[in-house]
């Protein structure tokens, strides 16, 4: 597939988005990273896919699902993508 279905919004150093970061990789997920400004009012792309200025945020195009913050991001990637519990 030369697409990646997941695009995947942060900021360098964001311990937030690292967690994220931490879980796609431990899921071998493929994602596209996308770095935003990091003034908060300038985060207009992100504001444009997901409603909010805030990352971390991705969109998954295999599902259709867009979302922000990092707890509910780490847990739709683990039930979506994780297998067995």
């Amino acid at each position: 597939m030369s697409e990646t279905p997941i695009t995947f919004y942060r900021l360098q150093a964001c311990p937030f988005c690292e967690r994220v970061t931490r879980m796609l990789d431990e899921l071998e997920l493929d994602y596209q990273s996308r770095f935003v400004e990091p003034m908060h009012s300038d985060r207009d792309v992100v504001k444009r896919i997901s409603g909010k200025r805030t990352v971390p945020a991705i969109v998954d195009e295999s599902t259709g699902v867009t979302m922000t913050e990092s707890a509910n991001i780490v847990d739709y990637l683990e039930r979506t993508y994780g297998g067995s519990a």
